[in-house]
């Protein structure tokens, strides 16, 4: 095991398309002749240059026998055939030409007729990764449940980026599996172990028991894996690494460890957190609250600005609606009240309200969090998140103020932002 090929651009650089293609001919070409192969790729909902990768990848892997991309959608809606095209950055008139011998495929994470079990992860080897921040509500034996098509196929390639991450640590690698194409049994115990954590003590670390959980479930999978892993800056590559899919990712997460953090020298009493629009609900969106999380001051406020925003999940919502968001301890000191709730779901809703206490049926969260989006004023209110009118914000306002202990952001959600250690 180990690494086929690299590029590391310097600090402050990127790579260029020549480097990007040198470097995927030299990890990738040839090794999976007459092949069947599956690549698994991100959706809208993760910057990276898919298109330039796409068509890259296409040239270099002309002589596999078989070649399809799957979206690893989680529970993500799945897309229609004209944002396939636009994800890939092709033509309906090319997906019939050019590109016809290449499938697109999503995946179906509630459709069980899509899913096979490939083995189980036992209670007891959950506690044992999980260590003391295991929990009852954890459950028993999970189902490792995959999309049956990865058995259609000789090889797995992923391909997505690595960032830091509020459930997992650092995104990236097998996620691409699980929860990428799992099913929802093993989103919703990695979710919620990472929720058990807290992002605070989750978030931007390589090393952490849902990553273990999810190599465990990966180790199962009986077809090779390969891995180009990605670390994104400025919406273009300063790193690429190939190989296997455990290699790969670390090299790509120690890389992601040194890009993508932004270390500031005192926490901010208030942060504007602009949420980009390939976030196109809240359950996407909460990256704007995760990433600055860590760099407010006790009792402060994040503004999640989305003036685009109108829904809260377009999968999850039902669910969301019943809950609202709360901290942690919230649910857990209830939990007869919440056992119904998927624990996907109840995770999504502690990550976004961030970490806090919960004493005496009063709940004290750590810090504020205010929505300004075009989800009202009574939806906030209902679902326990401050309101603002994105109406009256004007971001040329909020910049250039960090020495009164406010941050504009202008493209939140993939940077982490943390105070420097004393």
């Amino acid at each position: 095991m180990g690494l086929d090929a690299q590029a590391i651009a310097p600090a402050g650089a990127l790579l260029t398309e020549a480097v990007i293609a040198e470097a995927l001919h030299a990890g990738l070409a040839g090794k999976f002749s007459g092949a069947r192969l599956l690549v698994l790729i991100p959706d809208h909902t993760r910057t990276v240059p898919l298109p330039l990768l796409f068509r890259l990848l296409v040239d270099v892997l002309r002589d596999v026998r078989q070649l399809d991309f799957m979206v690893a959608l989680g529970t993500h809606p799945p897309l229609s055939d004209e944002s396939l095209n636009r994800l890939v950055g092709i033509t309906a008139a090319e997906r019939t030409t050019t590109y016809a011998h290449v499938g697109l495929l999503n995946h179906e994470w509630d459709n069980p007729t899509a899913l096979k079990q490939i083995g189980t992860l036992t209670r007891e080897q959950i506690q044992t990764i999980a260590g003391d921040r295991w929990h009852p509500s954890l459950g028993g034996d999970v189902p490792v449940r995959i999309n049956r098509h990865i058995f259609d196929y000789d090889q797995i390639l992923i391909l997505g980026p690595v960032f830091p991450h509020e459930v997992v640590g650092i995104s990236g690698g097998a996620k691409y599996l699980f929860p990428g194409i799992s099913g929802p049994e093993m989103i919703n115990v990695t979710h919620w172990l990472g929720a058990l954590i807290t992002v605070l003590d989750m978030i931007g670390l390589k090393q952490t028991p849902v990553r273990d959980v999810i190599h465990a479930a990966a180790a199962l999978i009986p077809v090779p894996i390969s891995l180009a892993a990605l670390t994104v800056e400025k919406g273009e590559l300063s790193g690429l690494f190939v190989g296997d899919h455990l290699s790969a990712w670390s090299a790509a997460a120690d890389h992601s460890s040194q890009r993508h953090i932004i270390w500031v020298d005192q926490p901010y009493q208030r942060v504007l957190s602009h949420a980009p629009p390939m976030y196109d609900e809240l359950w996407v969106g909460a990256k704007a609250m995760y990433k600055l999380d860590p760099a407010v001051v006790d009792g402060g406020e994040i503004i999640v600005y989305a003036p685009h925003l109108e829904v809260v999940s377009h999968v999850h919502g039902s669910y969301i609606d019943q809950i609202g968001y709360h901290v942690r301890d919230y649910f857990l000191q209830q939990w007869d009240r919440f056992s119904h709730i998927p624990l996907g779901v109840i995770a999504h809703s502690t990550h976004l309200r961030g970490s806090g206490a919960f004493r005496e049926g009063v709940e004290y969260p750590r810090i504020q969090v205010t929505l300004a989006s075009r989800i009202s004023a009574a939806d906030c209110a209902r679902l326990n998140l401050g309101y603002l009118n994105p109406d009256s914000i004007n971001p040329a306002e909020w910049q250039g103020r960090e020495a009164e202990g406010v941050l504009y952001v202008p493209k939140a959600g993939e940077m982490l932002y943390r105070v420097k250690p004393r």
